[in-house]
């Protein structure tokens, strides 16, 4: 396995602001990133990966089509999207050429431009296409070791081109999907997404939680009459569970385990989290401790949503 990362100073990257006379620049923030690669290299793996990253993500785009997607998407058609990654490879055929021409003219637009390139041996490409049963896009009716040539001949330039050059030869899908995610956003606990939401145990238990945290031996707000008709969003409510005896070493201890169990996860290429927080009726004691979790988590660089699945409902 190889990987490397091109230093990029002075090309795409860094391509100057347009003037004043020239046509607005597109948002700031606003990105591109190219996949491209080999046939069979994992390229719609890493789609995969971008899309849950939060990417907006096409695949076997034209590239002509590509200055017409990011005008859409810089001149408030795509407001919210600040992530472009397209799929180009040989599969447009004929289209395909006119890539070195897009990318110059998106360099003249001032677009953040990268391009991921994935390779693969010729002999894991051959095992991997037999295994699939599908020609290549490049073989016409000729050897699969045509195609590959063919195509590899075909890419050699963008692929000096590229600003991350991943070879799958030896990596599984969950081995690409961590290098992508490391090379994206770093490694460890932040690349794993995690939600939290309260709910009452009496109510059912959540069916999609990966973890279920109990916490109905916390003193009940709902038996002090001046906070029944609160919630855990309240601050007296809040205030009230989170000095509860045991509140604060409890939090600290799953506090800590989670750290190690995200940890995990993202050795392991799941990088999405459910914490179900649950108490009677879900509405003071897990919506408060949800909210305090939440926060903790988020102190170590994780991103982390909160929803309580309870509080539309009538209190009795």
């Amino acid at each position: 396995m190889t990987y490397r990362h091109h230093d990029t100073a002075g090309s795409r990257q860094e391509a100057p602001s347009p003037s004043s006379n020239s046509r607005p620049a597109p948002a700031d923030r606003f990105e591109v990133l190219l996949i491209t690669g080999m046939s069979g290299a994992g390229r719609s793996h890493a789609a995969d990966c971008f899309e849950d990253m939060g990417w907006y993500v096409v695949d076997n785009l034209p590239p002509k089509l590509l200055i017409p997607l990011v005008d859409m998407m810089t001149s408030g058609g795509g407001e919210g999207v600040h992530q472009l990654a397209a799929v180009i490879d040989v599969r447009s055929r004929s289209y395909f050429d006119d890539l070195a021409a897009v990318l110059s003219h998106l360099d003249d637009l001032g677009v953040k431009t990268r391009i991921l390139f994935l390779d693969a041996s010729n002999e894991v490409l051959i095992k991997r296409y037999e295994s699939v049963r599908r020609p290549h896009p490049l073989q016409h009716g000729n050897r699969l070791i045509d195609g590959i040539l063919e195509e590899r001949s075909l890419l050699a330039n963008l692929k000096e081109r590229a600003d991350m050059v991943i070879d799958t030869s030896s990596l599984s899908i969950h081995q690409l999907s961590t290098k992508l995610y490391e090379a994206m956003l770093g490694s460890g606990p932040s690349t794993v997404a995690v939600h939290v939401f309260s709910f009452g145990f009496k109510y059912g238990l959540p069916m999609d939680a990966d973890f279920v945290m109990d916490v109905r031996f916390l003193p009940n707000p709902f038996w002090v009459p001046a906070l029944r008709e609160l919630n855990g969003l309240d601050k007296p409510v809040s205030d009230y569970v989170l000095s509860s005896p045991g509140a604060s070493q409890f939090l600290d201890a799953y506090e800590q385990a989670m750290l190690v169990a995200l940890e995990g996860y993202a050795h392991e290429d799941k990088h999405f989290v459910t914490i179900a927080v649950g108490c009677t009726g879900g509405q003071h004691r897990s919506v408060a401790i949800s909210e305090e979790l939440a926060s903790r988590l988020r102190a170590h660089g994780i991103t982390v949503t909160v929803s309580a699945r309870e509080l539309h409902r009538q209190r009795s």
